[in-house]
């Protein structure tokens, strides 16, 4: 029986046969939806052989440092650890004055529905809050004729009980525009007052001049 020929090419050889690829069925991905964050810090797992049991975790500079046992198997490490990097993002997020103009201006709307609504007949809410970059000298500053409210951006990397007390000031004009006794009674309905004005003095200082009561207008 004779054998079926094969196609010869030019050159005299066979022809190789082409292998036609068929595209491949994508795979079926279990996509886990987490947190994120603007940026992902540095994680540092330290053993201590005084620790059974306890887990903790804390921020240095930016490293999240978690402690755990010293004879934590590592599948247990590696849950512990995500568990208590997310708390201690979670915990800053709840600590840090919120970064948009959305956002601090629902903060002002809490703040004055909390401090100043109980102390005043009518409330009178601000027209606009913003967080602005031209304040280099005050913290934040109130027009009451039109009822807007400009905090420096500068406070944006302070903590939140600060950033609360300069919104909070600058509602308070919204009610009495002058430095008045009723306003500083205004004022010291937020329990942060004191302490958030000794730590902007504190900041001020550090920069090698005096604090002064336009600081926050």
């Amino acid at each position: 029986m004779s054998q079926p020929r094969l196609p010869i090419s030019e050159s005299g050889t066979a022809k190789p046969k082409r292998r036609v690829r068929r595209p491949k069925t994508p795979a079926k991905v279990k996509a886990t939806a987490e947190p994120r964050t603007e940026s992902t810090p540095r994680v540092e797992v330290r053993r201590s052989s005084r620790r059974t049991r306890t887990v903790t975790a804390y921020r240095e500079r930016d490293t999240i440092v978690v402690l755990i046992p010293q004879r934590m198997s590592k599948a247990d490490e590696q849950t512990f650890v995500r568990d208590m990097v997310q708390k201690v993002l979670a915990r800053e997020v709840r600590a840090s004055a919120p970064q948009g103009d959305e956002a601090l201006a629902s903060r002002a709307h809490q703040l004055a529905a909390t401090y100043l609504a109980p102390a005043v007949d009518q409330l009178p809410l601000p027209a606009g809050v913003f967080w602005v970059r031209n304040q280099h000298q005050r913290w934040g500053s109130c027009t009451p004729s039109t009822g807007l409210i400009r905090l420096s951006h500068r406070l944006q990397s302070m903590p939140a009980w600060v950033v609360d007390y300069v919104l909070l000031h600058e509602l308070a004009h919204l009610v009495e525009p002058t430095h008045s006794n009723r306003f500083w009674r205004l004022v010291g309905r937020y329990p942060a007052a004191e302490k958030a004005k000794g730590y902007l003095e504190g900041f001020v200082a550090a920069q090698g001049r005096q604090a002064e009561d336009s600081d926050v207008d």
